[in-house]
């Protein structure tokens, strides 16, 4: 053989073995999940045979208010009319990831140090070594989680491993079907938020088939077979259920607000397109006498100052939103009655507690936001929160608040299961089975990157530039910029009017900030201070209260 030869032949011999290892990763990536990719039994639960809590299954939305509920006539139907509706249900800190996070854990976000959705946090800053799922997995139960998971899962890397999380299956998950953002160069197309091509980490394994696909059906799809398979276990199960829907996501549609406008949509099927037209005439938080958003905004935050109030032009765009935001719920609301309708159909139903939520609320034109969350104002920190289950199954409405974390020690006390960590929140099934407790204890708020910081005032540090106390009454909102809000909701129910400077209100002031003070950097049972009995309010009083809120918001925003 000539030199010339065997070089050729060396050439060729690398080229096939190059061939090959680009072949078994196109097949590593692309490779239709079997059988064997769902497990039957995890192992962990087969060794807890006792296990006898009820099921729990947790369906929670992207981005959908309080009042967003009324696009959903299956869960109005199907939960709503045969359990509960917690009307003070609130994300404690209005974001998705440190939202999320949030129900995982049970911690508030400083506690759990998932700050933002972007570098140097979302899904990187997480370690998820530990939550709700080792935590049930450890009690006997199986556990299965759908859809989207936190900002960054698929590029960021692991924090517990070190390594790619796009193939990364978190530890106390018998069954793993999460969504995947854009990650590149690894043969991977489409996100978690293209609507139309949507990749799943399915157990380890990349799942990209759905180009094409809208999201909501596929995650409808996943969450009947897990299900179906779940039902065939003797152990209880916990299943999570998370839709994109109708946070803002591609692709691009004919009838999206123009680009310079600045207000997202999700996109929908053309099947709905069009649903909500003759009732969504303006967007959610815009007033229905046709009148400004918030004529005098100067006692909000320099940053609200930057918004104009909205012209014709962005009006329309609000609204447009709002109605494509409506069309995106209705198809998950579709979907989320094809699971209650198998859980019936295998018998699972009657011993299944059914929880509806969402990981924060939104702005829809209110204080002239044209979209957006983060901030402690009502139409951000409020989030729908139904159940249903044994024991549940009278229509009631709950006053007592509710919060993402308390919803966490809540499951885990239907469990009877540890939490991961000391639980920030407490368990509301005392409220749930019995009635209202009232309003004793505050429900702390928190954000970052709400404005531009100079020197900061005592009691801040770290990444949170807001920190709040939210009671039956008041909602008290403290920044790291010195502009405090105080808002009288008896009063004030729309936020139009900070009351911090007011003189009338200085002895309240000071209640609340030394109720602040105790709470700002809780950990644990120090998160469940008792409020000072001038701030708390008994069944009667939050009832009362609340009602007067939504009766408020129904006759300033509410669709005929």
């Amino acid at each position: 053989m000539t030199s010339s030869t065997a070089r050729r032949l060396a050439v060729c011999v690398t080229v096939c073995a190059a061939l090959v290892v680009a072949l078994l990763v196109w097949r590593s990536v692309h490779a239709e999940p079997s059988d064997a990719d769902f497990p039957q039994t995890t192992g962990h639960g087969a060794a807890f045979d006792g296990a006898t809590g009820p099921n729990v299954v947790v369906v929670m939305a992207d981005d959908m208010r309080a009042d967003d509920l009324m696009f959903m006539p299956s869960m109005g139907e199907l939960v709503g009319d045969h359990g509960l509706t917690f009307q003070n249900s609130f994300s404690p800190y209005p974001l998705c990831c440190p939202a999320r996070t949030s129900f995982l854990t049970g911690r508030y976000a400083h506690n759990h140090h998932v700050y933002w959705h972007e570098e140097p946090y979302g899904y990187g800053a997480f370690d998820d070594s530990k939550t709700i799922a080792t935590s049930l997995q450890a009690a006997g139960y199986e556990t299965g989680y759908i859809g989207k998971y936190l900002n960054r899962y698929g590029p960021a890397k692991s924090k517990v491993s070190g390594g790619p999380s796009y193939k990364y299956v978190p530890e106390g998950w018998t069954d793993w079907r999460a969504s995947i953002d854009r990650v590149e160069g690894v043969g991977v197309h489409g996100s978690t938020y293209d609507y139309m091509d949507t990749p799943f980490n399915v157990n380890g394994k990349v799942d990209n088939r759905y180009k094409g696909d809208y999201n909501t059906d596929v995650i409808g799809d996943f969450s009947v077979e897990m299900a179906q398979r779940f039902a065939k276990q003797d152990n209880p199960f916990f299943m999570m259920v998370n839709y994109v829907a109708p946070h803002s996501g591609g692709p691009i549609e004919d009838d999206d607000p123009a680009s310079y406008l600045d207000v997202g949509t999700p996109a929908v099927p053309k099947s709905v397109r069009g649903r909500f037209d003759d009732l969504i005439t303006r967007g959610s938080g815009m007033p229905k006498d046709g009148g400004p958003s918030e004529a005098d905004i100067s006692d909000k935050p320099r940053a609200f100052s930057e918004d104009p109030e909205p012209d014709a032009q962005l009006r329309e765009a609000i609204a447009e939103s709002t109605r494509q935001r409506a069309e995106a719920i209705s198809v998950m609301d579709g979907q989320v009655e094809r699971l209650i309708k198998e859980l019936k159909r295998s018998g699972e139903w009657d011993d299944t507690v059914f929880m509806f939520t969402s990981d924060n609320g939104f702005y829809l034109g209110e204080h002239r936001r044209r979209g957006g969350k983060v901030r402690a104002h009502e139409p951000s920190l409020r989030v729908p929160f139904v159940v249903t289950g044994p024991g549940m199954r009278e229509k009631a409405d709950r006053n007592d608040p509710i919060t993402t974390i308390d919803i966490s020690a809540s499951i885990l006390d239907l469990a009877d299961a540890e939490p991961p960590y000391a639980a920030d929140g407490t368990s509301r099934l005392t409220t749930m089975r019995r009635g209202d407790q009232g309003w004793v204890t505050p429900v702390v708020n928190e954000a970052t990157n709400t404005g531009r910081l100079g020197p900061r005032p005592r009691g801040f540090s770290g990444p949170r530039t807001s920190i709040g106390i939210r009671t039956a009454r008041y909602s008290y909102i403290r920044s790291a910029t010195s502009e405090d809000e105080l808002y009288d909701l008896q009063r004030d129910p729309l936020e139009m009017e900070n009351v911090d400077d007011a003189p009338a209100y200085a002895a309240v002031r000071r209640s609340l900030l030394k109720v602040w003070w105790k709470t700002r950097n809780c950990v644990g049972a120090e998160c469940q201070v008792p409020l000072p009995p001038a701030l708390r309010a008994d069944p009667a009083t939050e009832a009362a209260l609340t009602t007067t809120y939504w009766d408020s918001i129904r006759e300033a925003y509410g669709f005929e």
